[in-house]
């Protein structure tokens, strides 16, 4: 019987994480964000302990799947809408290599290492650092790497307005002040809440407007 209660238990719990997950979203692992990864892994605790323990209902464990499914889903809403609590949870990306040149300070801030650095270049078939041009340390942990061969021209384009809000961070790793930026967007009679995306490169500021998005 104990066999036939495990067998019940395993099966029921893998269709509801399956499906847990199809509702959660489309994401690599290695692209999970830490409220995603902590409800993985307080969900696969829940599964194993309920087929532990048979003589417990298994609503006792099903109950706390469903509620953590119900924080995860607030707080993606939350992070959608709030910029400040998407950077507190998934952190932003970090320019390592900008123009060829290493920004030792960026990787004391990150704690991230050369030997990490090289590590991850080697993944990416690129043998020496004068290969790079630009590399960035996603908030996955994964660098995005450009070649100096690389068709784009100029500057990479950096990301300083995302939805009406000005990227603080980027700003400091560009050296330009949001003086700068609110200048540029009363010359052409913006508003920051009107902009969706604005990236600079060039030193100039390209942007994206929110109604360009309804047309």
């Amino acid at each position: 019987m104990d066999y036939l209660v495990v067998l019940f238990r395993t099966l029921f719990f893998y269709i509801l994480i399956t499906l847990i997950y199809r509702f959660m979203g489309k994401r690599e692992i290695g692209q999970l964000g830490i409220i995603d990864l902590i409800v993985s892994i307080l969900i696969a605790e829940f599964a194993a302990v309920s087929i532990e323990q048979r003589e417990e209902p298994l609503l006792m464990f099903v109950f706390p799947v469903f509620l953590l499914l119900v924080i995860q889903v607030v707080m993606s809403f939350i992070s959608l809408k709030s910029k400040k609590v998407r950077d507190l949870f998934d952190g932003n990306p970090s320019v390592i290599i900008n123009n060829g040149m290493i920004n030792y300070k960026e990787m004391v801030k990150q704690r991230y290492n050369m030997e990490d650095l090289m590590t991850q270049l080697r993944e990416k078939g690129i043998r020496s650092l004068e290969e790079v041009d630009f590399a960035i340390l996603e908030s996955s942990g994964n660098l995005s790497v450009f070649k100096k061969n690389s068709k784009l021209l100029g500057e990479y384009p950096l990301p300083v307005i995302i939805d009406g809000e000005i990227d603080y961070d980027t700003l400091r790793q560009l050296e330009i002040n949001e003086e700068w930026i609110i200048n540029y967007l009363d010359k052409y009679k913006i508003g920051l809440s009107d902009v969706f995306y604005g990236f600079y490169r060039n030193k100039s500021l390209f942007l994206i407007k929110k109604i360009d998005l309804r047309k």
